[in-house]
């Protein structure tokens, strides 16, 4: 068993000692692949897993099917050492809880709270995946032109993403037509004279997600900065997710945005082997970790700004980064412009 393995074993036993309890089966994506080295669990990308995974106080076992067993070993799990890998019949379900087993989503909490923290093996590959992304990103956009549709864009952001190693995710694309659109689904819609593209994509089980803009600049983006440097600033060890939400909705207004802006979409969260790991909300009583990632994501009428970064030691630095594209300083952060088109 690999170091890596070795601590993400230990942290699920020490979830299970916190609970009393002897043993737990994953069986989530976000679990397996944090478990698992970032291995790719799924092959519909958000389908369900093709393994599951029971760890007890002496053990680990994992469960796939048997169709999937050569590749998994050979592509998958070879860098993890020695494994107890049991075949299972591909027209045959997982094997169902064993006895005394607990499983996974009665311990959601306690095993976000135990990926919570990344590794530095981790972080090294987030910061190549977030300079991959942004650096793809940037490429696609510098090719973009305002009769260039939205669908255009989706498909090169695509290309870029999967030629990088990644999954897309996310894909969202809005033209000028579109921007009062918080999801905006590429259509046919042209461009025009500013535009918004949303991308997350998955390596090493990892996510990573960003927004650019390309065109015109407004106002309100960077007044936006400003809420993202509040919530940047909110984010401090051991406050609650509530918390830190809060004190991003009480931003909106601070920086000249109806005082009811938060409420019209979602602000993000921790993110890492989900997407947001969890979506912040009022009652979100997961505890901020040092060493821990984020995806805040605020937004207002015709303008959004999103990163991955990980905030530690009070710092916050931004994976999702690429030199060459246009910033300015907010609190000593770097954060984006929009990229004028050719």
């Amino acid at each position: 068993m690999t170091s890596e393995l070795a601590v993400k074993v230990d942290r699920v036993r020490g979830v299970l000692s916190e609970r009393g309890l002897t043993s737990v089966t994953l069986t989530s994506r976000e679990s397996l692949a944090w478990l698992l080295g970032g291995a790719r669990v799924t092959v519909p990308t958000n389908g369900d897993p093709v393994l599951s995974a029971h760890v007890t106080h002496e053990e680990l076992k994992l469960f796939v099917f048997a169709n999937e067993v050569e590749r998994m070993q050979r592509e998958e799990l070879a860098a993890l050492g020695e494994l107890d890998v049991v075949p299972i019949p591909w027209h045959e379900p997982l094997p169902p809880l064993p006895a005394g087993a607990e499983p996974e989503a009665s311990l959601a909490a306690e095993l976000r709270a135990a990926r919570a923290q990344l590794l530095p093996v981790e972080i090294e590959r987030y910061r190549a995946l977030g300079s991959d992304l942004a650096r793809a990103v940037t490429a696609v956009a510098r090719e973009l032109r305002a009769a260039d549709s939205e669908r255009h864009a989706a498909a090169a952001l695509a290309h870029a993403v999967i030629e990088a190693g990644a999954e897309p995710v996310v894909l969202l694309a809005a033209g000028a037509g579109r921007l009062g659109l918080r999801h905006p689904l590429p259509t046919t819609a042209p461009l025009g004279d500013r535009a918004m593209l949303v991308v997350g994509a998955r390596r090493h089980g990892l996510i990573a997600n960003l927004t650019r803009f390309v065109g015109d600049a407004s106002d309100a983006d960077e007044r936006l900065l400003e809420v993202e440097a509040d919530a940047f600033a909110a984010t401090r060890p051991d406050r609650s997710l509530a918390e830190v939400l809060a004190d991003i909705a009480s931003a909106y207004p601070a920086h000249g945005f109806q005082p009811s802006e938060w409420l019209n979409h979602h602000q993000g969260g921790p993110t890492g082997y989900a997407g947001r790991d969890p979506r912040a909300t009022p009652t979100a009583t997961d505890l901020v970790t040092d060493g821990q990632a984020f995806a805040w994501n605020p937004s207002a009428p015709r303008t959004k700004v999103e990163d991955t970064v990980i905030i530690a030691d009070g710092k916050v630095e931004v994976l999702t980064a690429d030199p060459v594209w246009p910033t300015t300083d907010v609190n000593g952060v770097l954060r984006p412009l929009p990229l004028p088109f050719v």
